[in-house]
Order: structure tokens, then sequence, then C-alpha cells
């Protein structure tokens, strides 16, 4: 048996025990629907409005790809710009640094201030909480090229550039898919976040419809939403960083 379908049967039956771990759970030891919702009444509820969480998810997904996509490369650039250029590191990193120290509740107040409620303020906002860790890590990965291995590129006649994608960069992606990783959470979080100051469709939207109405099903159904669409989208990354890092998972 190939080895990806193997890893899909084992997430598959993993899946399978935990929902019925949950709804024995409920039944076995009499949880009050108002805590804990029997998973079938959520599934039930949510086949019932399948429309609202599809739209909700698109929509959501569509703010965090966005945001990540754009503070990811962001974060990337910044990180190269500011481990070739020091001066311009340390006027402008604690800059980086006091930024996200400013909630994003209140960030996203402005943002939505500033642009309405669209898409792009909720991908602004995803962007906000991406780009920090990306720049980071991305520099600190750069760092930790062996000075030896530059020289010996150089004398053989590498350009910066060459220097950049061929060593650099390459030296710099663990670290690098780290911080993606923690950004795909991060984005959702703000694409999330950025929906509760008004919107239509999304999945911040049916959560916090749900909670203005208490109705714990709904709130179930929206987490259920948002865990599937944070869950597929970190695989994606782990993915991706098991495809290009290749030499990592080696060692």
């Amino acid at each position: 048996m190939p080895d990806p379908l193997r890893k899909l049967i084992r997430l598959l039956l993993g899946l399978v025990l935990a929902a019925v771990i949950w709804e024995g759970a409920v039944l076995l030891f009499g949880i009050r629907p108002y805590y804990l919702p029997r998973l079938s009444t959520i599934l039930m509820a949510m086949a019932a409005t399948p429309r609202a969480y599809v739209d909700g998810f698109l929509r959501t997904l569509a703010e965090t790809l966005i945001g990540f996509a754009s503070g990811g490369a962001f974060g990337v650039l910044t990180g190269v710009v500011f481990f070739r250029v020091r001066a311009l590191r340390e006027m402008i990193f604690p800059i980086f640094v006091v930024s996200q120290t400013i909630p994003v509740i209140a960030f996203g107040a402005l943002v939505v201030l500033w642009f309405g409620n669209t898409l792009l303020a909720k991908a602004i906002i995803a962007f906000y909480l991406t780009f920090f860790p990306v720049t980071v890590n991305t520099l600190l990965g750069l760092e930790t090229v062996d000075p030896k291995q530059v020289a010996l590129m150089r004398s053989f006649g590498a350009s910066n550039r060459q220097l950049l994608l061929c060593l650099q960069l390459p030296t710099a992606l663990p670290q690098i898919f780290v911080a993606l990783r923690l950004a795909a959470s991060l984005s959702l979080v703000g694409a999330i976040v950025g929906e509760w100051f008004g919107d239509t469709t999304g999945l911040g939207v049916l959560l916090l419809q749900a909670m203005f109405t208490e109705n714990v099903v709904a709130i179930w159904g929206a987490l259920l939403a948002a865990a599937l669409l944070g869950t597929g989208f970190y695989a994606v990354i782990a993915a991706l960083e098991r495809r290009l890092v290749f030499w990592s998972a080696e060692q």
C-alpha cells in the first residue's frame, strides 16, 4: 500500500475514533447540550443549512489565502533585505516589533474603518499576523549559513544572487517553513477576527451570529468548519515542506 494512502487511512480512522468518543462521552456522562452538544446534532444542523457554511468557508478561505500569501512573501523579502542591509534592519526592525504589540482587535478596527467591510480589509488583518514571524525566521535561517560555504562559493566566482538562491535561501528554508506553519493558523485567526467587525459572509460571521443568539450548536458548527479549514491549510503547508525541504526529513 502506498505511504500517502496509508497515512490517509490512519487520518480517517483517527477522525472516526474521535467522533465516536465525542458522541459516546456526551451520552455516557450525560453532558448537557449547553456545554457540549452531540456531534451528530451539530452535523445535522450544518447539513440543514449547508449554503451558509459553504459560503462562509469559501469567503474565509479567500481572506486567509490572500493574507497568508502576501504576508509570507513580504516576510521572506523583508528578511532577506534585513540580512543584506544591517543598517536598515536596525532602523526598521524595532518598528516591526512595536507593531506586533498592538492587539489585533485594535488594529482590525482601524483597518475596517479605512477599507470598509471588504475582503481586502480581512486579508490585511491576516497579513498583519503573518508577516512578522516569517520575517524573523527568514532572518534567523539566513544567519545560520556557514561562512566557510559562502567563502567557497565566492572563490568559484558566485554572485550575490547565486549565493542567495543556491545557498542562503535553501539553508533558511527549514526555519522559514516553521514560520509558515505558524502563519497558516495566524492568518486564519486574522481573517475570522476581521469578520467580527461587520460582514455578511464568513465563518467569523457565523460564529458571531451564533454567539448573539446563544445557539450553542451553531457555535460548535462554526468551530468545526474553522477547524477543518485550519487543519487543511496546515496540512498543505506541511506537505509542501516535506517536498521542498526533503533533505531535512532525511537527516
